[in-house]
């Protein structure tokens, strides 16, 4: 495997834990009232911009990275109205 392959794996799977600790926060504190879902949309967007480019590259370690992000970044967003203002 080269190199550059390597560090897209890992820049991927980086990039797509880094919610996690915001969705564990959540889950446990059961509060969200300081967390904005225009944000979490805005990068939902972003994400899905994301996909539809590495779907036309065949980049599937791109696309499989922004699948999984915009999985975590939904279960927040159900997360927040669930807990907003609670």
């Amino acid at each position: 495997m080269e190199t550059i392959t390597i560090i897209g794996i890992v820049a991927s799977v980086l990039t797509g834990m880094a919610q996690i600790p915001q969705l564990i926060k959540l889950a446990k504190e059961k509060n969200a009232d300081d967390l904005s879902i225009g944000m979490y949309l805005l990068l939902i967007a972003g994400l899905g911009t994301w996909l539809w480019y590495s779907l036309m590259k065949e980049d599937w370690v791109l696309f499989a990275s922004n699948a999984f992000s915009i999985a975590i970044n939904i279960l927040l967003i159900i997360l927040i109205i669930k807990y907003k203002n609670k």
